[in-house]
């Protein structure tokens, strides 16, 4: 497995009520020497949780003990910008598994899905909501529901249901990534090529 399976998810949320958040805002280029999945959560929104000398800014929702969860709750076209993968390995090494917005970058939410961090787009409406929620208690439980496609607010049942690709699905609930699906049908392939003439 390349990550841990992703099923039901419940967990509180960190909410991030800001549009159009870019890669290079979620993890900016100078930090992408890196080639490896490790260590990039240190530097997750790297220039809006720190001042020039590391120092935390307090105002930021990541330095805010107040919210915490598996679950970030992010603007309207989260992911645009550079295809760089590393904003989601940055966001997977962080802790979080899943992304809640009411719209994602194509390539943002392939990267996501390929690690192991599952992108839920929900409607604008429900998005506000969940943001409504989170402010007024932010120990706010939200389920996230991948085998019924559906994400829901704990406290009120209020729940939508979300889309993802069939085999993009089935590598989640598994924990694959691509090469562990090949690994996993390799009888499969073998068969299908002993009966295939050349």
């Amino acid at each position: 497995m390349a990550y841990e399976p992703f099923k039901v998810l419940k967990s509180t949320a960190v909410p991030l009520p800001i549009e159009n958040v870019d890669t290079d805002q979620i993890i900016p280029a100078r930090f992408l020497k890196a080639t490896e999945r490790v260590g990039f959560g240190d530097n997750l929104f790297r220039d809006w949780r720190y001042h020039q000398d590391d120092t935390p800014k307090a105002d930021f929702v990541l330095n805010d003990a107040t919210f915490s969860g598996k679950i970030l709750v992010g603007g309207k076209n989260f992911g645009s910008g550079s295809s760089r993968e590393h904003a989601a390995w940055a966001v997977y090494d962080y802790g979080f598994r899943c992304v809640v917005s009411s719209f994602f970058a194509d390539i943002f939410r392939n990267n996501c899905l390929n690690i192991g961090v599952l992108p839920v787009q929900v409607s604008e409406a429900f998005l506000a909501n969940l943001f409504a929620a989170i402010e007024a208690v932010p120990k706010t439980e939200i389920i996230v529901d991948l085998p019924q496609q559906k994400i829901t607010l704990s406290a009120t049942g209020a729940s939508e249901h979300f889309d993802i690709n069939d085999y993009k699905k089935e590598n989640m609930l598994n924990g694959y990534d691509d090469i562990d699906y090949l690994t996993n049908i390799k009888s499969e392939i073998e068969n299908f090529a002993a009966q295939t003439p050349l």
